[in-house]
């Protein structure tokens, strides 16, 4: 006997409320990485910094990450239908994945520009670069850590794996911005080789940040299983009803952002298929309850064997 529910009745109101606060995210910081692009191209200009210049190219393409997040998170938040019955929530890891790889190129190229002013001779061809661009780093920390944290509140709250990418992507930003600040101090104090090393630094950042968010996407893709913690609170949420004498099977899989669960109970041999169908309803609702995540559940019912 099983009993199986796909929530697909709640699931149009919760994609709206998913797609409505990521394209509210994805907004703000589109117009805020404009305003950092321009504002970092025209200090690194008239102030004669290529740290700067670079760090305008690296908000430049945050905006292009952001425009991908949000086509990502749009196909993703589509209804199932007959030729995807269990949804579309994967597209939303390919997102995320085309984010991990635009991070590691962006990082790529401040990582080979660095290496090559590291050199030895190459510094003394830098400019001394002026004020304004100091200036603009520090409006660039600022602004990026707060895109930052905006970004990663909201995609914690509706558990986007691409909009947390994104975050991380501004994180990699501010941490391009802290090297382009140091670079620029040092230039300005005689030593403008430390712009160099301190972008070397934030390579390794941003090279640590593409691939946790590249692990994450491919392990989502994949069918990868809960955590042990989870799948520990589903059986224990499953072992409070009484009438279970025991788990003969529990398997959990990630379908994007959700949680498919195939479970096997143990109960009296003795009860009447109503009786078993009951309870199966009973443990796949209480799961159900306590874990939102959860989008399929599968409860198959066997009969108590070894089961104290």
């Amino acid at each position: 006997m099983e009993k199986s529910k796909h929530t697909a009745g709640t699931e149009p109101v919760l994609n709206a409320d998913f797609q409505k606060t990521a394209n509210r995210v994805s907004i703000v910081t589109i117009i805020g990485n404009l305003f950092l692009s321009v504002l970092k191209l025209l200090a690194g200009i008239l102030s004669h910094s290529s740290a700067m210049i670079s760090d305008a190219v690296h908000s430049a393409s945050d905006v292009f990450s952001t425009i991908v997040v949000m086509i990502g998170i749009r196909l993703a938040s589509k209804e199932s239908d007959k030729e995807h019955p269990y949804g579309h929530e994967r597209l939303e890891c390919v997102a995320a994945l085309i984010l991990a790889m635009v991070l590691f190129l962006t990082g790529l190229g401040i990582g080979i520009e660095a290496l090559k002013n590291v050199l030895p001779g190459a510094h003394r061809t830098l400019q001394i670069p002026g004020r304004f661009a100091l200036a603009a780093a520090i409006v660039s920390i600022i602004s990026k850590e707060a895109m930052y944290w905006y970004t990663v509140i909201h995609a914690r709250k509706i558990d986007s794996g691409a909009l947390m990418a994104d975050a991380w992507h501004h994180r990699s930003d501010a941490f391009s911005s802290v090297g382009a600040l140091i670079g620029i101090a040092g230039a300005r104090l005689g030593f403008p080789v430390m712009d160099s090393i301190a972008s070397l630094v934030i390579f390794g950042f941003i090279l640590k940040a593409s691939y946790d968010i590249f692990k994450d996407a491919v392990d989502k893709m994949v069918d990868h299983s809960c955590d042990e913690e989870t799948e520990s609170q589903i059986s224990a949420c499953t072992m409070k009803n009484p009438q279970v004498k025991g788990i003969d099977l529990l398997q959990t899989r990630i379908f994007g952002n959700k949680i498919y669960v195939d479970l096997e109970i143990a109960v009296d041999g003795s009860y009447t298929l109503q009786k078993a169908h009951e309870i199966a309803e009973k443990v796949h609702d209480d799961i159900e309850q306590d874990f939102p995540k959860i989008k399929h559940i599968m409860v198959h019912v066997n009969p108590a064997k070894n089961h104290s």
